[in-house]
This record gives C-alpha cells, sequence and structure tokens, in this order.
C-alpha cells in the first residue's frame, strides 16, 4: 500500500493508554482502493501542561476524539468546547496560579500573543488585560489528519499553483499540512513551509512530522512573512513553498514573485469563495486582479454590453482554486484565470464538486470545462490498442474519476459482457473524466503509456456512462437508446425555446431512466405515464 495512506501514528497519554485514531476510507480518484485515514493529535502533551484537576475532567468526560478546545478565563470556570457542545469541567474558578501553571510549561508567547507545546501542533492563544498580563488562555487541539488530501491529490500533482479557501476550521491548514508531506514523501520535491504561527509544523525547533520531509522557516513576527516568503526562493532554492493564511498586500505581491519564478505555491488566503475573493481589495491580484476597460462604440455593440466593463488585469497568481464548502466536500476550479473572466462576464461559476460519501467512496458531482461541447455525449480517446472484437470472457472496465457504482449499474441494467475491476494493471478499458485527461497523472497516465484504450466522458452521470458504455461495445448510432436519447435532446430544446409541455415516444423503464436523468440535468421536471407497453416520458418547465 501507498505509504502515504498507510502511516498510523501513536501516542501515550497521561494514564498510559495508547491513543490512535484511525478511519477507512476508500477510493480517492482511481478506484476503490483502501486506504487509511490516521489522525494524531498528541492530546497527552497538551493535558500534561494543565491544572491536575482539569486533566482528570477531560479524561473522565472521554469522547477526546471531539475536542477542539479549552477554555481557561480569570475568575471564571474551566470549560471544554467539544464538536457542537461545550462541557464545563470544575465547578471552581480559574485563578492567577492556573494561568501561570499552563504559560510556564509552555513555549514563549510571539507578537500575535500565541505559544505551542514543542512537536506538536497544539495552539495555545493568550487574552491580556491592558497592563499586557495574561487573563485568559485558549487551548486549541491541533490534529495531523493523513488522508485530507485524496479529495484533490490529482490536483495537487500537476504542479500548479493551488489556493485554498474556506471559512475558519473547515481544515485549510489540514490541508496545507498534508500537501507539504505528500509532495516532499512521495514526489521528492523541495518543500519549505512558512510557518507564521507554528500552525503547520508545530511549536519548537523541530518540526511536526505532520510535514514529512519538508523544511520549516519560521516567521518571528506576522508583518515580516513576505520577507521570510522571498527570503525561502532567494537562499534555499525550494520547487514548492507552503504558506498559511496570506493577508496582506505585501503577502500578495511575495506570491506573485515566487510563481513568476516557476515555484509551486500552495497557501490559504482570506475568504470563503472565489467570487467573495474578488471583492477583497488586497487579495484580488491573488486570482488576476480587475480592471475597469473602455469600450469602443463597435465592440460594446458586438459584445451586446455596456461600453465600461470589468475585466481581469493579469494571469493568475494561482492557476487552481480549492474552495473547502465543508470537511470532505470541496469545489474545485481548475482553470482560475477562465473562472473569473466568467464571473466578470455576469455568468456564474462552475467549479467540479467532489464530496466523500459515509462509506469513504470519493464522488464527482459535478465537472464542466469551459468551452468544452455540453452536448451529453462522450468524447473517446483510443489508443494504439484496439478492444479485441470477438471475446470469450466478460471485458474487464477501470474507473478512473468517475462513480464505480454509477457505472456497474449501467453494465448490469444494459445486459454487458464486462465488470468493473479494481485493478488498474488488468483493465482492458478505462473509463474517466475529460477534466482529468487534460492533465493525466497516476494511473490514467500509467494506462495511457500502456496503450489502454480510455473513453472520456463530460461529467460523472448515468447518463454518461451509459453513453460511454455503448460507445464501448459499439452500439452507438444504432440503438433505440441513442434514438430515445436524440428525441429527448429535442423535447428539452423545445421546452427551454417556449414549449410547456413536450410528449415523448414509449419506451421501456431503463431507456426512461436515463431520460429523466439527461432532463433533470437540465433543470427541468419530467414524468412517466400511462401503462406498459406504452409508457413514456413527459417534459415540463420546473
Amino acid at each position: 500500500m501507498n505509504s502515504r495512506l498507510s502511516q498510523n501514528f501513536q501516542g501515550v497519554n497521561v494514564s498510559g493508554m495508547k491513543r490512535s485514531t484511525s478511519v477507512t476510507v476508500t477510493a480517492p480518484l482511481d478506484g476503490e482502493i483502501s486506504t487509511n485515514r490516521s489522525i494524531t493529535d498528541n492530546l497527552e502533551r497538551l493535558l500534561e501542561v494543565l491544572p491536575s484537576d482539569i486533566c482528570q475532567a477531560i479524561e473522565a468526560e472521554g469522547d477526546t476524539d471531539e475536542l477542539l478546545e479549552i477554555i481557561l478565563d480569570l475568575g471564571q470556570g474551566p470549560e471544554a468546547r467539544f464538536l457542537g457542545r461545550t462541557v464545563p469541567l470544575s465547578s471552581r474558578q480559574v485563578g492567577w496560579e492556573d494561568l501561570e501553571y499552563v504559560t510556564s510549561r509552555v513555549g514563549e508567547f510571539g507578537k500575535d500573543n500565541r505559544a505551542g507545546i514543542e512537536r506538536t501542533l497544539h495552539r495555545i492563544s493568550a487574552i491580556r488585560n491592558r497592563r499586557g498580563r495574561i487573563v485568559g488562555l485558549t487551548c486549541r487541539i491541533g490534529r495531523a489528519v493523513y488522508g485530507t488530501l485524496d479529495l484533490i491529490h490529482d490536483v495537487v500533482e500537476t504542479g500548479k499553483s493551488i489556493l485554498f479557501l474556506g471559512r475558519p476550521g473547515v481544515g485549510k491548514t489540514t490541508m496545507c499540512r498534508e500537501a507539504a508531506r505528500i509532495l516532499s514523501e512521495e514526489f521528492n520535491k523541495r518543500v519549505i513551509v512558512v510557518d507564521t504561527s507554528n500552525e503547520i509544523a508545530g511549536d519548537g525547533d523541530i518540526p511536526h512530522v505532520g510535514i514529512g520531509r519538508a523544511r520549516r522557516m519560521q516567521v518571528p513576527s506576522p508583518e515580516l512573512q513576505h520577507d521570510v516568503m522571498i527570503e525561502a526562493v532567494e537562499n534555499h532554492m525550494p520547487e514548492v513553498i507552503v504558506v498559511d493564511e496570506i493577508g496582506t498586500q505585501a503577502e500578495a505581491l511575495a506570491a506573485r514573485t515566487i510563481a513568476e519564478r516557476g515555484v509551486q505555491l500552495i497557501a490559504t488566503a482570506h475568504g470563503n469563495t472565489l467570487d467573495r475573493l474578488l471583492m477583497n481589495p488586497t487579495l484580488v491580484d491573488l486570482v488576476g486582479g480587475i480592471q475597469a476597460v473602455t469600450l469602443s462604440d463597435e465592440e460594446a455593440k458586438r459584445r451586446d454590453t455596456q461600453k465600461t466593463v470589468l475585466e481581469r488585469k493579469a494571469p493568475p497568481t494561482f492557476e487552481g482554486l480549492v474552495e473547502i464548502m465543508e470537511i470532505g466536500r470541496v469545489a474545485i476550479h481548475h482553470e482560475v484565470a477562465s473562472t473569473v473572466d466568467r464571473i466578470l462576464r455576469g455568468l456564474p461559476p462552475q467549479p467540479e464538486i467532489r464530496s466523500r460519501g459515509v462509506d469513504g467512496e470519493i464522488e464527482i458531482l459535478d465537472a464542466f470545462a469551459e468551452g468544452e461541447d455540453e452536448e451529453d455525449e462522450p468524447e473517446v480517446r483510443r489508443s494504439g490498442r484496439p478492444l479485441k472484437k470477438d471475446r470469450s470472457s466478460p471485458l474487464k472496465i477501470f474507473p478512473y474519476g468517475v462513480s464505480r457504482k454509477r457505472l456497474e449499474r449501467a453494465i448490469w441494467e444494459m445486459r454487458l459482457p464486462a465488470y468493473v475491476t479494481r485493478d488498474y494493471r488488468e483493465a482492458e478499458a478505462v473509463v474517466s473524466l475529460k477534466a482529468h485527461y487534460r492533465h493525466p497523472s497516476g494511473k490514467l497516465r500509467e494506462a495511457l503509456q500502456d496503450d489502454v484504450p480510455v473513453f472520456l466522458v463530460r461529467s460523472n452521470t448515468y447518463s454518461q456512462l451509459a453513453a460511454a458504455l455503448q460507445e464501448i461495445f459499439q452500439t452507438k448510432g444504432k440503438s433505440e437508446e441513442n434514438e430515445a436519447l436524440r428525441e429527448v435532446r429535442e423535447g428539452i430544446q423545445q421546452i427551454l425555446q417556449g414549449e410547456e409541455v413536450v410528449e415523448l415516444s414509449p419506451q421501456r423503464s431503463y431507456i426512461r431512466r436515463l431520460q429523466h436523468q439527461l432532463i433533470g440535468e437540465h433543470r427541468l421536471k419530467s414524468e412517466s405515464f400511462g401503462t406498459e407497453p406504452f409508457r413514456r416520458v413527459k417534459i415540463f418547465r420546473d
């Protein structure tokens, strides 16, 4: 098993019990391969710096995997904050001696009022009174999660500069840390982490194992982050720089300088989505910037727009952008320049949505490539080795970046002599997305090198996968399915042009299911009515 997926870290807590959290997940983008998603939080190291009664109360509460932070405020009762709930830890009030006990056992507090515990990811943040004395502490649990990058592993390995966006606590820093580890260990790249608040690689002079073989440069104070970013490039020849929280104009300019020197940049920034980032005057240059352009009368007429329009000012610093919507769900903008241009023209962005289900399977919910044919037909890329026409055994098909379950269902319902294989090395055909083919990596790249026929679809829908299977088995163009899909496309166009309802020809249940799927993709309503064998589909406006 791949080393990045098989690591499992263990620690020992203050009571002597071994602590490890491991969750099994499956199928990143290249098939349902069993992987390990390991979590290490070194919680025992944090408990050691707390007063004994508070430490015992936390252990007695249990459920420490969901523990987020411990709050110690002078004159208030200590609290533990878990996911979705807050638990009082003692009836007594926090005193000066408690705060001094904790601060004497952690690292030095910087100008940002943050400290840590050496070789851990825990963060202790201080609240001070007017005289500078600490009157409150927030002890935040830091966790290294191994396997979180499976959602976007293929995006990071392309070598593009990637910007992570998302609300606080959704996992931006965790993904940066995992990217540093994977790029340094798996791809043997020279990676430097610019660590301003020690959140990526932890406190102390020795970085946390979560960044793998990456090197770490600490930043003495937040306002010097941009200087350290440039210093890293000029002095240490990195291939990749990882930095958390680009938030100032100087840091945005430093990021552009790094990208222009050909160094891959992995970073996070303030903001939840790309369109909101465009409204941030400080950081908009990260995605190319915006300028007002006055058009000639002729050009304005040709574009059917007003004379003054907004356009992208320059190439974006980051070629790719990932919006972390929630844990286990991301929106990926593969081509930031095209997406920004689209937003400025008043069109909605169309990112690729990836989600990890409860069973661990990663599903691409929506995928669209700018400027490509929106027709629901697969593009076929055939390699030098053709498929055998006369077969004595079922065809072995490997899915790359598409739903295994949908592909298996389509094979079963179409009664085709094929099955889905888990081993790409024995595959006789591969079904993948166009978006992955433009920058092939991993198993898809190896399949292409081995001359395995690859069949490309625009999106990860049932109808697309069924159409790909029709192409593989050369039933396309002469099958009743193809004729039925042609009829439903014509009906969709009639509805979009103003018709209230369109009634299609009678079809069997499998074909009606394809028709409903295609109609739903165009955000229209449909119903089946009538009795077999004359049951048919009607299309309505939504």
